[in-house]
């Protein structure tokens, strides 16, 4: 699935505190002859004793200009970047896909792009490209030897052998660090876990929390309290922003399938504490930032990770509900599913059972809190609860109720899968879940300081998975490693190595 593959040493699919600050690029004339860095680059990120080389491939002479990024250790290729800028002296892109920014000065000979690699969840990377005379090919993955597909009820002692250097790694129970991992198949399910965890821990979700946004918006338009092409200014107290003067402006369509144009973060976003860095950003801070940058649609939409994107639809949902995101979430969602060790804000009870969340290294690192971009990744839950989101996203018909909330959820999840733009890499964009396009599954992931998750769902084989991880990304992304192998386990194909 080389959709869901992301770089390995930088974080991925999270809401994420604002990167380091950029070095800064000299901006003069464009390139006279672009073509002067069209060719083939090599780099390695490096953290600590691991390494992961990335290739970039670049041909401004095509139109528009072709560039692709190849994660060789990993088998990743050909993932596309976009809003590729070249200058005199300096180079920049984005990589949608992965979340992630490169940013580099050239060379005067044009020989080397040096610059910095920043991705969701993670501090930057200084990476140094040269360029190469041929592109090299993918490292081949190992693979753990093939078996018949696993019955989920046989899945943990398949798990058990799969993971055993795991176990004495990062898994290892002096480390605090665990994993959690719940599967349903066919109705019947299965929690287990590993390391310093339980089965009944709570952990940070993350990302994953942009799919009950979008399923949040899905509800209000069932129940006919916003209409999906809505401007998202109609929802947020007047006098916030004002019209654009002319052309078409963001919608709350445009927020959850991601293609407003708007950034990644705000660039008003100055945490007081870096450890905690969405807790000070408030609905003051961020009308302030509407205020500045506006609302006016880009002129062709494409596909744009925005953590500031759904973390203002979550806000202007609540305004126009005159509630706060959680009390939303609350009562559209988690009370018809009976979901109640699902929280933003924890009860005592639940915050007793809030495991230790890890960073780098294994150091320590606190829960993240949120405010107004709250949407984008504030929720904390168990495998337990997770599971009972995703047999709802399995069979929604099956749902029943007598609250109008309840009534409304069958159509609104149904509505939240249907596809709304490309992603690339095969894939596309529902309301918030990804849609992996040959297989008709879906996924999400996520990450805070301390946390990684992976959710999927096979709605044609009746199963899904979520892994909760106690660490953050930075070490590589163990939670959507292990959920993809166990993909791979239940259905019956090469599993990678763990």
């Amino acid at each position: 699935m080389r959709a869901a593959l992301f770089l390995a040493l930088v974080a991925c699919g999270s809401a994420t505190p604002p990167p380091a600050p950029a070095p800064k690029l000299v901006a003069p004339a464009p390139v006279a002859k672009p073509a002067a860095l069209t060719g083939i680059w090599l780099g390695a990120l490096k953290t600590g004793s691991a390494e992961l080389r990335v290739q970039i491939r670049l041909d401004f002479a095509a139109t528009p200009t072709s560039c692709v990024l190849d994660s060789l250790d990993q088998g990743a290729m050909g993932v596309p970047c976009t809003n590729v800028v070249a200058t005199a002296t300096a180079v920049s892109l984005d990589v949608p896909l992965v979340k992630g920014v490169f940013k580099a000065t050239v060379a005067s000979d044009a020989s080397t792009l040096t610059g910095t690699w920043s991705q969701a969840g993670s501090p930057e990377l200084p990476l140094v490209l040269a360029r190469q005379a041929t592109a090299l090919e993918a490292k081949k993955p190992s693979f753990d030897p093939a078996m018949p597909a696993v019955d989920v009820g046989k899945l943990q002692a398949v798990l058990d052998d799969d993971l055993k250097k795991a176990l004495t790694a990062q898994l290892a129970p002096m480390t605090g660090v665990g994993v959690t991992i719940g599967v349903v198949e066919h109705g019947v399910r299965k929690i287990f876990s590993y390391g310093g965890v339980k089965p009944e821990s709570v952990f940070e979700i993350g990302s994953i929390t942009k799919t009950f946004t979008g399923l949040v918006l899905a509800q209000m338009v069932e129940q006919k309290k916003v209409k999906l092409d809505e401007p998202v200014r109609a929802l947020l107290p007047g006098g916030t922003v004002t019209a654009p003067a002319s052309g078409a402006e963001v919608t709350l369509l445009d927020l959850a399938a991601q293609r407003s144009g708007l950034p990644r973060l705000p660039d008003n976003m100055k945490p007081a504490d870096v450890t905690n860095p969405y807790a000070d950003y408030d609905a003051k801070a961020l009308y302030a930032f509407l205020a500045n940058h506006g609302v006016a649609m880009i002129d062709k939409p494409v596909f744009g990770y925005s953590n500031l994107g759904v973390g203002l639809l979550g806000q202007a949902l609540a305004d126009r509900m005159r509630t706060t995101y959680e009390a939303l979430v609350q009562k559209e969602i988690l009370v018809p599913l009976g979901m109640r060790d699902t929280a933003v804000k924890l009860t005592p009870a639940l915050a007793k059972r809030l495991v230790a969340g890890h960073a780098a290294g294994n150091a320590p690192q606190r829960a993240w809190d949120f405010q107004a971009l709250a949407g984008a990744g504030a929720i904390r839950s168990t495998a337990a609860d997770m599971l009972t989101y995703l047999e709802a996203q399995l069979h929604p018909d099956t749902l029943t109720g007598k609250t109008v909330e309840a009534k409304t959820l069958p159509a609104a999840i149904a509505a939240s899968h249907e596809v709304r733009g490309e992603v690339g890499g095969g894939m596309h964009i529902a309301l918030n879940w990804f849609h992996i396009d040959d297989k008709g599954t879906f996924w999400h992931n996520g990450a805070t300081g301390g946390f990684s998750s992976y959710a999927y769902f096979d709605p044609a084989k009746d199963y899904a998975i979520i892994v909760l991880f106690n660490r953050s990304i930075d070490d590589g992304t163990f939670a959507d490693d292990l959920g993809k192998h166990i993909v791979q386990r239940l259905t019956g194909v090469e599993a990678a190595s763990l």
